[in-house]
């Protein structure tokens, strides 16, 4: 009589030799790329991209005020009233710790960024009773690196208003509505649109004669 052989460990039942374990883990991946969790998360991801680049580009204008404040400042010595309120602007930018979750604080980086965009509009103004200051290499430099800046605000702005859209939208559609009410992800708050045109089109900064200064 043959000795009866060891049982293996029991691993539980098994589908085409795939464990239960393996198999439910297949079929809630399965699921939750169904009902739309997945793709939450790329939405999500993106939003969330596009919110640093909007952050990065509203740095860079407050980084370039304190430069373009010394070079008027060479030519504009008694423009003291101006000087003031463009340094409490960006000091007001940078005093703010935003949260782009809530929509309160979104409304005040938002008031803010604007107050800091209309002092450097009064400050480039101040050029035009300069002529030695709107001949100046720096200031022209300067000049050119904001009206940049000011292009890359409008297009981030809009690139995550659109953000922000697509994914608002996406989790209010059945059934992914249901997914993201389990797992927690609620609608995000958005830049209020005030003027259409300006967030189609980026504000100008070359204060010429005839020029328009970007509110």
């Amino acid at each position: 009589m043959e000795p009866s052989r060891p049982r293996p460990p029991f691993e539980g039942p098994s589908f085409r030799g795939l464990p239960l374990r393996g198999l439910l883990l297949v079929l809630l991946a399965s699921m939750l790329s169904g009902c739309g969790y997945n793709t939450i998360q790329q939405k999500d991801e993106a939003v969330a991209a596009a919110w640093s680049q909007v952050l990065n580009v509203y740095k860079r204008r407050a980084d370039l005020v304190p430069n373009l404040v010394a070079t008027v400042k060479g030519y504009a010595a008694h423009e003291e009233e101006v000087f003031t309120r463009v340094t409490e602007a960006r000091a007001r930018v940078g005093s703010i710790n935003v949260d782009a979750g809530d929509p309160a604080s979104i409304e005040q980086f938002q008031q803010a960024q604007g107050q800091l965009q209309s002092a450097i509009g009064r400050l480039l103004l101040v050029s035009e009773n300069y002529p030695q200051l709107k001949a100046d290499q720096n200031f022209l430099q300067l000049q050119a690196q904001l009206e940049g800046t000011e292009n890359r605000i409008s297009v981030e702005r809009q690139r995550y208003i659109q953000a922000v859209q697509d994914y608002n939208t996406y989790i209010r559609q059945f059934p992914v509505n249901l997914t993201a009410m389990v797992f927690g992800y609620e609608p995000k708050p958005n830049f209020s649109v005030e003027n259409e045109a300006q967030i189609q089109q980026a504000p100008a900064v070359d204060f010429g004669d005839d020029a328009p200064v970007g509110g």
